[in-house]
């Protein structure tokens, strides 16, 4: 149950419909149980899944005013309460009424529910606030991605997708000892970034038919695919159809390229989001080649420790997705850019709250 104070407010970003999200003065939240945690934000970015309902595809799980967000990083504003849950912390919310319409964290502050086992307390030195933040949800996510389709040592693999989650995916892949990574994407710029880590670039526009290229690099398929585009990235005439008449919700064009590149005994993992039906899914394909397929939502504390651990040694650095900072009171536009792929630097911005600002970082 969320609770508005009766007379302190606090500046939100809200969802008022398709593609208008405004900053709007609002009641701050209060405990309502006695696990409840009231976390002061310091640092927030726009997630590539906050671009669904910004676009108007989730629109009818939204209610106008829903506070959004789900990656940010705080202080606790109270002694007792720092003592009680940590510094820096982050969690995950601001997600549609499907995920049960929890106030996000696109705000100055949160309410998080059962915060002994939400929040992560994080390291209060060795760390930027750019490297906590990428933790919270991107760098988890990409790590969970490599988990599931279970890249290793001397694997090729191919990575559909390459905003913040996908250009993760395929640094940690090559962090965990693959042997060639293919980056797969039509943004010439971000292609560059994946080359940059040592990966190989696949540019959807010269190569439509990418499951086709990459089988002729790799004759035995790929060892591991993982798709990080999500349900929008229809490039078919027939699926985008499809989409638009309302025949299915999700579309099925990336997943069929990622089992067809991939070998016979192989293994995909679904990262990008996925949330309806979709057709001529290629189940034979699927069935014939033995290829064990996974997906699923982050379990983002089982990865943190480590995470964290090897951030704070130096042995990977998450920050590079952010390519733009910013003032939170700027988020809308903040939004409007990434959507239209118009972000300085091609990927994500980290905006700072009036509290973050005031702390100089």
């Amino acid at each position: 149950m969320y609770k508005e104070h009766p007379e302190e407010k606090m500046l939100a970003c809200q969802y008022m419909g398709p593609k208008t999200m405004v900053v709007n003065s609002v009641p701050k939240p209060m405990i309502t149980a006695p696990k409840d945690a009231i976390v002061k934000i310091t640092h927030c970015t726009v997630c590539g899944s906050d671009l669904h309902m910004y676009g108007g595809d989730l629109d009818s799980a939204m209610k106008k005013g829903d506070i959004m967000g789900h990656e940010a990083i705080g202080t606790n504003p109270s002694k007792e309460m720092e003592g009680m849950w940590g510094h820096r912390l982050s969690g995950i919310f601001g997600y549609t009424q499907l995920t049960g319409g929890y106030p996000g964290n696109q705000a100055e502050y949160c309410r998080v529910p059962n915060a002994d086992l939400v929040l992560v307390k994080a390291p209060k030195e060795g760390v930027s606030p750019e490297q906590l933040l990428a933790n919270a949800d991107v760098t988890t996510t990409a790590w969970h991605g490599n988990e599931l389709a279970e890249v290793g040592k001397g694997h090729v693999v191919g990575v559909w997708g390459c905003g913040p989650v996908g250009l993760s995916i395929a640094k940690l892949a090559l962090f965990r000892g693959a042997k060639k990574v293919y980056a797969v994407d039509p943004d010439p710029r971000r292609l560059e970034i994946a080359e940059s880590f040592g990966c190989i670039g696949v540019n959807v526009r010269e190569h439509p038919d990418v499951s086709d290229y990459i089988l002729r690099q790799e004759p035995h398929g790929l060892d591991k695919g993982i798709e990080a585009s999500g349900f929008r990235s229809a490039q078919s005439w027939i699926q985008t159809t499809m989409r638009a008449i309302g025949a299915e919700g999700d579309q099925s064009d990336t997943v069929s390229h990622v089992i067809k590149a991939t070998r016979k005994g192989g293994n995909i993992a679904l990262i990008g989001d996925f949330f309806f039906t979709t057709n001529q899914f290629p189940i034979g394909a699927l069935m014939e080649k033995a290829i064990t397929l996974r997906g699923g939502q982050l379990y983002a504390q089982k990865y943190h420790p480590y995470l964290l651990d090897i951030t704070v040694k130096g042995e990977f650095d998450p920050s590079f997705v952010f390519t733009h900072k910013d003032d939170f009171e700027n988020i809308p536009e903040m939004y409007k850019l990434q959507y239209e792929h118009g972000m300085p630097g091609g990927l994500k911005a980290i905006m700072a709250t009036p509290f973050g600002r005031s702390l100089g970082k």
